[in-house]
Formats: C-alpha cells, structure tokens, sequence
C-alpha cells in the first residue's frame, strides 16, 4: 500500500483546474464570443448552449476536486489539529470552496431560467440585457453578470490557498508549525 496520495492529489487539482479555467474562459471567451454575434437574437442562445455543454463537465471536474480533497484532508487530520495555521487555512480553504460552490450553483439557476425563457430574444451580450430584452430575461442576465466573475475569483482564490497548504508540507514548516502549537509564546 502506498503512503502517497496522488491520485487524490490529482483530482483535486486536475478537478479544481477545469473549474477555475472553464469559469474564466467562459466568462472572457465565450461570453466575450456571444457579445460579438451580428444577430442579437442569436447572443444569448449561443452562449447558453456553451455553458450548457460546458455543465456536465464542469460538474465532474468539482466531483473530483471534491473527492481529492476530502482523501487528502482525511490523510492530513493529525496535521490540521498539531501544526500550528493548518486549521486556520483549511477552514479558509473550505469556505471559499463552499463559496465557489455556491456561486456555481446560483450561476447554473440563472442560466436554467435563461432556458424558460425566449431563447431568441435580443440581448446586447450574454449577462448584457439591451433595450429591447424582456425583463425576466434580463433579471436573469444582470444576476449573472457578477457570478461570471465571481466563480474563476473564488476558484482562484482556492488555487493559493492550496499552494500556501503545499507550503505547509515541507519538513521545516511542519516541525516548526508543530513547535509553535505545543510551545506557544
């Protein structure tokens, strides 16, 4: 049996990769894309197919930073309660991940109400309502227009606090974290 935890490892952070990076190329690239189309009917339908197809993957890739993290949290338990900031940091890290979730969540909401309605409406972009948008459509879009930016923001944030973590791993950060935990000043 291996005392390494790779695999988990790599699912959390191949998972927490393509939610960080889908977030953010969607928000800047296919967003940005549907923005662009001649036809403002056709805006909000083309990007809404994007993240439509984007959701089953991007639910995957959170199922696997998930299931990383909670083999990875079970293999450090005794680290997070003797090394002194590890709680402090996975605490940390746990709120912004139940953010970032939580922000998915809501995004995915909208975008579903986006669907109940006229799918051909005119819009000025894809969280962009224009002049002649419906107001449920742009109630939906305006709801939509900060958790584009929110969601690669929180899953940012969650990409540094994973690399402070790893830094918590090295030999003399443990032995000294474990030191300051037992002999506090």
């Amino acid at each position: 049996m291996s005392d390494t935890n790779s695999l988990a490892r790599s699912l959390h952070d191949l998972g927490l990769a393509a939610w960080f990076g889908g977030s953010l190329m969607g928000a800047i690239g296919l967003n940005g894309a549907a923005a662009k189309i001649t036809n403002p009917r056709e805006r909000a339908k083309i990007a809404r197919q994007g993240w439509k197809d984007w959701a089953p993957v991007n639910a995957i890739a959170i199922g696997a930073h998930l299931a990383g993290g909670a083999v990875i949290l079970g293999a450090n338990k005794s680290r997070v309660v003797t090394q002194s900031g590890v709680k402090a940091a996975t605490t940390a890290k746990t709120a912004v991940t139940v953010a970032a979730i939580g922000a998915t969540a809501a995004a995915g909401y909208f975008g579903r109400q986006l669907d109940r309605e006229e799918v051909n409406a005119p819009v000025a972009g894809a969280t962009e309502p224009s002049g002649q948008t419906p107001d449920a459509i742009a109630k939906a879009q305006q709801a939509l227009r900060p958790l584009q930016w929110a969601i690669p923001v929180l899953t940012g944030t969650i990409l540094v606090l994973s690399a402070r973590m790893g830094e918590q791993q090295r030999p003399s950060e443990v032995s000294s974290g474990i030191l300051r935990r037992v002999l506090p000043d």
